[in-house]
């Protein structure tokens, strides 16, 4: 597949790094000639410098035949106005536009073949908020993802001392939930995948993927560690985009508290929002934090643009008493550093969107994707079409599938009906699959399973 990424920021420089890894034809376009050189040395891809709208440069990064353009500069109204020159000037099928901006994404009828042919709209700010939103209505998460339009969801928990599930066999959880279906569908201890068996004894410090039907997600948790208490108060730090969108998300169902730095901004948002408190002052001020009772806090969220100071922030909310915290951080390199310290969760925007941009470059009809510990594993939701003649899933049995090493179906949606895996289970022809790739290499293979042949011997 040949691919143009307009943008050498963060997103378009982490979409490249996974898409040059699975041997697409890759072209990055950019203004600074700099950072495409650096990015050049270090992944098989052609760069172009110039502006990402104009239609010589497009032609120059080739346009002409391009399958796909993933628009994510820094700019809302370049992204745009480059999906329409690429549709106008080069018919290019797929066009991916990143667009931040609530004035843009509040009128979905522009963003029509008609109008600007945009295919697949981006907003980063929106995935984090609704993946901010997951951890908050399940405590004691590391990660909740929606598969299936929320009927199923993959959350991972890390077992503690204590819980009823440690230290004994993955097969007696039945014994423990009678009526209760659930899948493990994936274990890693100390940083090293376990492929789950029946016989796989779960350790404290285990982080532990299971899979399971939404309104059965909690009662699963409680097996693997102490059930952490409903979450109340919420002090989020920073009033952008993100900061603003999550209180407007969480202000009717929990208390929060708001804390932006600029006096004129404060203002603002205290107007537009209805039930937050907004305070005007400086997240790291050890003094404004006891005022506002942070050690009765239950997650403290910084999300502004500053990694550094959503670290800081966050290690001093911890310290003073708050019960969870989170932080926003960019950098990759930032990631798994500060998660295994102070901080419980680290956010990573890039993590949120490219398992939404992977979505649409995906082979095969693949309707969710999510990228996994910082993007060596992938959970997929892919639909199975044909019949036995001409698919390589429909009319079998799970343990009559050839999946690759390190892979394993989780859950079926069939219908409305949210079916947990067992090794007997038949697929049928649009079930929807929920699968767990621990290597991300053997992504091209399962692809391969869901596309529909001709003949198929």
């Amino acid at each position: 597949m040949k691919i143009i990424i307009l943008g050498a920021g963060q997103v378009g420089t982490s979409v490249a790094e996974v898409l040059a890894s699975e041997n697409s034809d890759i072209t990055v376009v950019d203004i600074d000639e700099k950072k495409l050189e650096d990015l050049r040395d270090r992944l098989d891809i052609g760069i172009v410098v110039g502006e990402a709208s104009h239609p010589e440069v497009l032609a120059q990064a080739g346009g002409e035949d391009a399958d796909m353009i993933i628009a994510v500069t820094n700019s809302d109204e370049i992204n745009m106005i480059a999906c329409q020159v690429a549709y106008t000037l080069f018919h290019t099928p797929t066009k991916i536009a990143r667009v931040r901006s609530v004035g843009y994404l509040s009128h979905p009828q522009l963003f029509t073949q008609e109008a600007l042919p945009v295919d697949v709209l981006i907003s980063p700010e929106q995935l984090v908020t609704d993946y901010v939103q997951r951890l908050i209505e399940h405590p004691g998460a590391l990660q909740v993802l929606d598969f299936a339009g929320g009927k199923v969801q993959l959350v991972a928990v890390r077992a503690y001392y204590g819980g009823p599930l440690v230290g004994h066999e993955l097969q007696t959880l039945r014994e423990h939930m009678p009526g209760i279906e659930t899948r493990v569908a994936a274990i890693y201890r100390r940083g090293q995948a376990i492929v789950p068996e029946g016989n796989t004894v779960i350790e404290a410090d285990d982080e532990v993927f299971f899979i399971a039907a939404k309104r059965h997600i909690r009662v699963v948790m409680k097996e693997l560690r102490r059930l952490d208490k409903p979450v109340k108060r919420v002090i989020l730090a920073g009033g952008g985009n993100i900061g603003v969108r999550l209180a407007k998300a969480l202000e009717n169902k929990y208390q929060v508290k708001l804390i932006d730095h600029n006096p004129l901004r404060s203002e603002k948002i205290s107007a537009e929002l209805g039930k937050t408190i907004v305070l005007h002052g400086d997240a790291a001020d050890e003094e404004l934090l006891l005022d506002e009772n942070i050690e009765h806090t239950d997650v403290f969220c910084a999300v502004t643009n500053d990694d550094e100071a959503n670290i800081l922030s966050a290690m001093l909310a911890k310290r003073l008493g708050a019960h969870k915290v989170m932080a926003l951080i960019n950098r990759s390199a930032y990631v798994d550093l500060v998660q295994s310290g102070i901080i419980d969760i680290a956010i990573s925007p890039q993590q949120a969107t490219i398992g939404s941009l992977l979505t649409h470059v995906r082979r095969g009809d693949v309707t969710a994707v999510h990228s996994l510990r910082r993007g060596a594993a992938e959970a997929i939701e892919a639909v199975a079409h044909g019949d036995k003649d001409s698919s390589k899933v429909v009319g079998r049995a799970i343990e009559d599938i050839k999946l690759p090493p390190g892979t394993n179906i989780g859950a079926i949606v069939r219908e409305d009906k949210v079916i947990i895996a067992h090794h007997d289970t038949v697929i049928e022809s649009e079930d929807h699959m929920i699968l767990f790739v621990v290597d991300k290499a053997q992504i091209p293979e399962v692809e391969r399973l869901f596309q529909v042949g001709v003949t198929f011997l």
